[in-house]
């Protein structure tokens, strides 16, 4: 594209009253990611040069997100919320400069790359002042409807429309391209006589169409595409639908998922082909599953980095951490807070592994907790092993060699270190180092008093 360069605005300003969330309503979640993560990477795959996000409502969790997660992207403060024609207005110093901008809302997390890129090249082919997308939903109620009559296009909202204007199948997506400078001029003049008092951009498309330049509705032919999202129904209909674009994508690479209706992929996740997900699973974040691998039932896995031939056997929790080639975890394993897990490592059941790397080919297979430590290469950790790593102020360090073994019920006391090839006795309370090779031994003598059930038995009677 020619001229001064295109721009994208995206409107995040508004309250979204009918989510009846505490939280702004482009910050909510689909699969994951906020909708407005949807919109603008989805318009990183068009011909845009520069993109900002116009904020109001909640402005700052909005702003910081935006700051944190797509810094490139700039910022314009609505400070009142004041009608859609507003927030551009909102947006003027950003504008000014640019040849085109592609206007749209904040909760359409489906339209496509594809289709807002041949909107802006329409709009370029045309030389027009406005080019938008128009679009023929099942129920049009609550849609702004297109009126086309005598050469000339309006927008007209449903709460201004008459009862014949309503029976108008067209309705309006809110995706627009403008002409920078001709959108300026005409904000100049944007009035605010209508039922909600506000400026409507809807009333520019209106101003153009009189130009000489013209505006034109070109119709998408996926309705689902710039479906708005603005109450919890729809929400859940978006994500259902995006859930089946990503999981159609996995399965035609190569992944088998047994019951893809129960299956919850987020955008952000790489899997490799011959993998194969259980039903009741969810992966998130920027996971990534190795070729090979198996995830059980109702595992819950988010930003992991999950290598070749991994065994996930269900109702497995990792979060923020990796789990190394043919390691095999749980069932009800907990993972989290960057831990590693080694090569052909077990992490078996009702096991809790925090902050911690766990060596090639150890194994923590029943009931224990190893959080802050570091289990080298083949060690093998006993059932109801705890490392007390917390002492109310500071989390602290165990650090466990290689080929230990590690007996049933030890307390682990951090810091401490155990030395390659070290034992440690059933039930030991272990609180100072264990040198190499040794056995440490750290209970109380066993006491047997003969005759005691007897004699309380006894007592009891005589009561």
């Amino acid at each position: 594209m020619q001229g001064k360069g295109t721009g994208a605005l995206v409107l995040a300003a508004g309250k979204g009253t009918r989510m009846k969330s505490g939280t702004p309503k482009v910050l909510l979640p689909i699969l994951g990611e906020p909708l407005l993560w949807y919109v603008l990477e989805n318009l990183s795959g068009t011909p845009v040069d520069k993109k900002a996000v116009v904020v109001g409502h909640g402005r700052e969790r909005v702003e910081d997100y935006v700051q944190e997660a797509w810094p490139e992207t700039e910022i314009c403060v609505q400070k009142r919320q004041n009608g859609t024609g507003h927030a551009v207005m909102s947006a003027g110093d950003w504008l000014r400069g640019l040849e085109h901008v592609i206007v749209l809302p904040g909760d359409v997390p489906q339209l496509s790359s594809r289709s807002a890129g041949w909107l802006l090249k329409e709009h370029v082919a045309g030389n027009g002042a406005c080019t938008f997308f128009g679009f023929r939903p099942d129920d049009p109620s609550g849609y702004g409807r297109v009126i086309e009559k005598d050469g000339l296009v309006r927008v007209v909202e449903e709460r201004d429309a008459t009862e014949d204007e309503k029976k108008t199948p067209v309705a309006n997506s809110g995706v627009y391209v403008f002409r920078v400078p001709d959108l300026l001029e005409c904000l100049q003049g944007l009035g605010r006589e209508n039922a909600q008092g506000e400026y409507y951009l809807t009333d520019v498309v209106e101003s153009l169409s009189r130009t000489k330049a013209g505006a034109k509705m070109v119709l998408i032919d996926d309705a689902d595409e710039v479906a708005g999202v603005n109450d919890p129904v729809q929400l859940a209909r978006a994500a259902e639908r995006i859930r089946d674009c990503i999981l159609d994508r996995h399965m035609r690479a190569g992944v088998r998922c047994a019951d893809p209706r129960t299956v919850y992929i987020g955008p952000k996740v790489q899997i490799d082909p011959d993998v194969s997900i259980d039903p009741f699973v969810q992966i998130y974040g920027g996971s990534k599953i190795g070729r090979g691998s198996r995830i059980g039932s109702h595992s819950l896995l988010r930003k992991v980095q999950c290598g070749n031939d991994v065994t996930i056997t269900g109702h497995v929790d990792v979060r923020e951490s990796s789990l190394a080639d043919r390691s095999v975890i749980g069932p009800f394993s907990h993972i989290r807070n960057g831990s590693e897990i080694g090569e052909g490592a077990v992490i078996g059941k009702f096991v809790e592994v925090k902050n911690s790397r766990i060596g090639n080919d150890a194994k923590v297979p029943h009931l224990s907790y190893m959080g802050d430590a570091d289990v080298g290469e083949r060690t093998n950790v006993g059932a109801g092993t705890i490392t007390c790593n917390y002492d109310g102020q500071k989390k602290h360090e165990t650090r466990i060699g290689k080929d230990c073994f590690i007996g049933s019920d030890t307390m682990l006391v951090a810091p401490v270190e155990l030395g390659d090839g070290s034992f440690t006795g059933a039930g030991s309370v272990i609180t100072k180092d264990v040198p190499e090779g040794s056995l440490a031994v750290g209970r109380s003598r066993q006491t047997n008093i003969e005759g005691w059930a007897h004699r309380k038995k006894k007592q009891g009677g005589q009561s």
